[in-house]
């Protein structure tokens, strides 16, 4: 009799551990993915990031609200907003987490070692202290680099502006990413005999005083991937048609907001790229320590031809036809 006690609690035991363990997958298999996104501030560049991102996952067969989750955080640009919104989306218990701009990510990157991490436009994640390595990452993030093709526009700033005699560079001394683009600026100037003028801001209440002193020192401008310059990219046009000097900024949107002409990456198919990335991961089918940065490498090439005319200046024949043929012209 004591056998068959022993017998029937072992096969209840068993029967319970199996029930157990289907409810387990179960329950797992019906659980909708949760993604945290925390991004620096809005403007058109960083929200073509995000729409990217959107579009890829509904491309992908997830459906924010349905089949997914996404809680969209925004800091306004206020750093201790960053800071708060962070923690919030880690305690949350999010499955992966985003971060678009260097600052967000730093952000989450502070408030996890574990929750996967995704980098969606990051410039330089490497020199930003995020990863080990951008080829590879060695730990919870991994994500897409928006590094400009410096040379490419560079070269183009020389085709509109032949005589060019000193080209200005203004950056943010504070954000990480945007000193390592100014440094390839620098290095590239070098490379091309191109006389740099350098200039930096702390923060976007400088930017009026120090690109008014800019303006009158140098022939034309160049703007680094630079989110906070892109943020007031008014204050800069103003100053700049005020002077007669043109601006030649990394990014589509920024030509749209009164810079002259770029190759730029296209930001809408970055995000698109982040959200095959975090698709990637989320199924397991890659793992972010072991997945190397992804980069855009290829510029589109954007002209504000009203912005060239207001200036005075003759844009140049093969890149107006480029425009024409894959680029963006803004009227």
């Amino acid at each position: 009799m004591k056998r068959m006690y022993s017998f029937i609690a072992i096969i209840l035991i068993f029967l319970g551990f199996a029930y157990f363990q289907e409810n387990k997958q179960t329950t797992e298999k019906n659980k909708i993915p949760q993604i945290g996104v925390l991004t620096l501030m809005h403007h058109p560049a960083l929200d073509k990031i995000y729409q990217g991102f959107l579009d890829e996952l509904k491309a992908e067969g997830y459906q924010p609200g349905r089949n997914i989750k996404i809680d969209y955080q925004n800091a306004n640009g206020d750093q201790s907003n960053l800071r708060t919104m962070a923690a919030k989306l880690v305690d949350q218990h999010n499955d992966l987490l985003v971060g678009i701009t260097t600052p967000a990510a730093q952000a989450l990157a502070n408030d996890t070692k574990t929750t996967p991490i995704i980098l969606g436009g990051i410039t330089d994640p490497q020199g930003a202290g995020l990863v080990k390595s951008n080829q590879r990452p060695a730990g919870n993030i991994t994500g897409v680099s928006d590094g400009a093709p410096i040379k490419q526009q560079l070269k183009l700033i020389k085709e509109f502006m032949p005589h060019l005699k000193t080209l200005g560079v203004i950056y943010t001394s504070s954000d990480s990413s945007a000193v390592s683009e100014y440094k390839k600026v620098v290095a590239e100037c070098k490379k091309m005999h191109i006389n740099l003028k350098s200039y930096s801001i702390a923060n976007s209440n400088d930017l009026n005083q120090v690109s008014v002193q800019m303006f009158n020192q140098v022939d034309a401008v160049i703007i680094p991937t630079d989110n906070t310059i892109a943020g007031a990219m008014d204050t800069l046009v103003k100053n700049g048609n005020a002077a007669g000097k043109p601006i030649f900024p990394a990014a589509s949107t920024m030509v749209k907001d009164g810079g002259v002409a770029t190759y730029s990456v296209n930001q809408y198919d970055l995000g698109k790229q982040t959200a095959k990335m975090t698709v990637a991961v989320l199924k397991g089918k890659q793992k972010t320590a072991t997945t190397p940065i992804a980069h855009v490498t290829k510029g589109e090439p954007v002209l504000n031809i009203k912005e060239a005319k207001k200036l005075g200046l003759k844009v140049p024949t093969k890149f107006m036809q480029e425009c024409k043929q894959k680029g963006e012209i803004y009227r």
